[in-house]
């Protein structure tokens, strides 16, 4: 090989790193600060999500907007290491929640109106709501649409959502393809 034809390959060579660094490092980026994708796993949103679905969580919004009720958010949980949770917004900062013994949520004491809920929350799936919850600045109650089936805020080891904590939004459903599209 003579030397221009070097010169040439080496020049490709050091085009096509640089153009696969571009790359890696702005994916990297996307995926810190933009987005990511993630897999929902268990029974707790069912009805909206289902297990083994793919969303994209919009990891951006926040920054510029406060979480609203019926967001679905992601969070880590803190007990166990590399393990979310997805769930829904259903108490805002400065709110109080309340669950009755005919599974109704109440806000600052007045039913709040929703067709989220999988079924109706037996009594004995009230946990910590069952007596009234005062949500702190800057937290959100969470719950699982599949309310009888869903470790959320409503019990010790979850709790209420510091800001901070969320993640993003769920926004998006990814896989499978079937149902491709929103996430509402």
């Amino acid at each position: 090989m003579d030397r221009k034809t070097k010169n040439k390959v080496l020049k490709e060579s050091f085009n096509t790193a640089v153009y696969f660094l571009v790359v890696f490092l702005l994916a990297a980026f996307v995926l810190k600060y933009v987005g990511q994708r993630s897999v929902v796993e268990g029974d707790s949103m069912y009805g909206t999500l289902y297990n083994g679905e793919s969303v994209w969580v919009n990891k951006f919004k926040y920054r510029f907007s406060e979480p609203q009720r019926f967001d679905i958010v992601v969070f880590p949980y803190e007990y166990q290491e590399d393990t979310y949770f997805i769930k829904r917004i259903i108490g805002l900062p400065g709110e109080t929640v309340y669950i009755d013994e005919e599974g109704n949520i109440y806000i600052n004491g007045e039913i709040l109106e929703e067709n989220y809920g999988y079924e109706v929350i037996k009594p004995e799936n009230r946990g910590l709501a069952a007596q009234e919850i005062v949500v702190g600045e800057d937290e959100y109650f969470v719950m699982g649409d599949n309310r009888n089936n869903s470790m959320d805020s409503r019990y010790n080891n979850v709790g209420n959502i510091p800001k901070e904590k969320l993640i993003g939004k769920a926004v998006f459903r990814l896989f499978p393809l079937k149902s491709f599209g929103g996430i509402y």
